[in-house]
Order: C-alpha cells, then sequence, then structure tokens
C-alpha cells in the first residue's frame, strides 16, 4: 500500500468520527510526542542489548506504538498539503549530501561536526 493510499484511509477514519475540528497542526503535534513517548516507555533504562531483547518480547505492543506515531505523522502531512513521501525522499536527498559515505560510516557525530 501507498502513502497515498494509507494517507487517505486515515482521512476517510478521520472524517467518519468527525475528528477534523480537534486536528489542528498543534494537537497532531502534541499527540505525535505523547505516542512517541508512549513507544520510548518500552526502552527506558535499558541497555542496547537489553532494547534488541524487549523489541522481541513486546513486538505487537511497540508495533502499535510506531503505528500510532506513523498514523498521526501521515495525517498531519496531510492537513498540512504536504506530500509526505516526497518530503522524505528530498530529506534523504539532503541527508545523503550532509552524510557523505566517506566521512560518516561507522560514526554517529553529527553533519557539521566532521
Amino acid at each position: 500500500m501507498s502513502i497515498a493510499d494509507l494517507t487517505a484511509r486515515i482521512r476517510a477514519f478521520r472524517d467518519a468520527g468527525d475528528w477534523m475540528q480537534f486536528h489542528s497542526p498543534k494537537d497532531l503535534s502534541v499527540a505525535i510526542i505523547a505516542e512517541a513517548g508512549e513507544l520510548l516507555q518500552h526502552f527506558v533504562w535499558k541497555s542496547p542489548e537489553e532494547s534488541w531483547q524487549r523489541s522481541e518480547e513486546k513486538k505487537p505492543d511497540i508495533a502499535n506504538e510506531i503505528a500510532d506515531v506513523a498514523i498521526l505523522l501521515f495525517e498531519l502531512a496531510d492537513n498540512l498539503g504536504l506530500d509526505l513521501g516526497t518530503e522524505m525522499l528530498a530529506k534523504i536527498d539532503r541527508n545523503e549530501v550532509r552524510y557523505p559515505v566517506e566521512k560518516a560510516r561507522g560514526s554517529n557525530a553529527k553533519y557539521n561536526e566532521f
């Protein structure tokens, strides 16, 4: 299913519930952060190794939280008239310039620290 198809389904669900009135950019942004916090809660105080283990043990719960964040993000982009696929591709293009493989490979440094 394409991003456009998913977005249309999200929009249809929202509209069936007459919820657009509650989905301002601010409210969707707050909801994204709230859902991202629920996702993060699975990993608080876990080592990297423990986080991988937790990811396997709680995969359905974590998948639900990831889906919540994605649904809200897709709707926010749609409400703002942004083509999420186009915006994501443009960002990947910018990241490829900022993080050239010859400098960034194996490094967690920010692009302005190379």
